[in-house]
């Protein structure tokens, strides 16, 4: 692990509006804090009539926190990848420390989706989300919304919009909103599990 790449460090950096990011499998970690940010509306977010018929047909079930090894490699299994292996590291550190979260997702008892975050209080930081099989991602993010409006959250951060995000429902707010909805989640206790 690299003395400028540590869990407390990246902790300190979610609360400041940061988060890390390799170059490619190989190349080097960087922190990204974007304007604009894109974030989930977690009050207002709930899937469409014809997404959740999707989901349901798959016969999918969920765990949390059961496989979370599996679930930041399978993320990190795709040819244009920002997770490599010091990723993987201090993730796994943090999840030792109650800090990173996995939403895994099943098929007649196989793993098929998932998803990995990261919790402070009422944020949730979510990472990356993969799927082996069609709607196993979307499964494990609707999955994660109820949990996180269950306890309560503020802040679901998507970090940057990409077609799939935004078809899930993020939005991009200025950064200087960011920072206060941050501030405001970081304020509120909450606990993910």
């Amino acid at each position: 692990m690299s003395y400028i790449f540590y869990p407390d460090l990246v902790l300190s950096a979610y609360r400041e509006g940061y988060f890390p990011m390799a170059e490619d499998r190989y190349g080097p970690v960087y922190w990204h804090s974007p304007d604009p940010r894109a974030i989930f509306p977690l009050k207002e977010l709930k899937p469409s009539l014809k997404t959740l018929k999707q989901i349901q047909k798959c016969n999918f079930t969920y765990s949390i926190n059961n496989r979370f090894f599996d679930v930041i490699n399978a993320c990190a299994e795709r040819e244009d990848t920002w997770i490599n292996e010091e990723i993987i590291g201090v993730y796994t550190a943090l999840y030792e420390r109650k800090f990173a979260h996995s939403v895994e997702v099943y098929q007649a008892g196989e793993l098929v989706g998932g998803l990995y975050g990261v919790s402070i209080n009422s944020a949730f930081f979510g990472e990356s989300m993969f799927n082996t099989v069609s709607n196993a991602a979307k499964g494990a993010f609707y999955f994660l919304v109820e949990h996180l409006k269950q306890r309560d959250f503020i802040l679901l951060d998507s970090q940057y919009l990409n077609p799939f995000t935004q078809q899930l429902g993020a939005i991009e707010i200025p950064k200087k909103k960011y920072l206060s909805i941050l501030r405001k989640a970081l304020d509120k206790n909450c606990s993910f599990k």
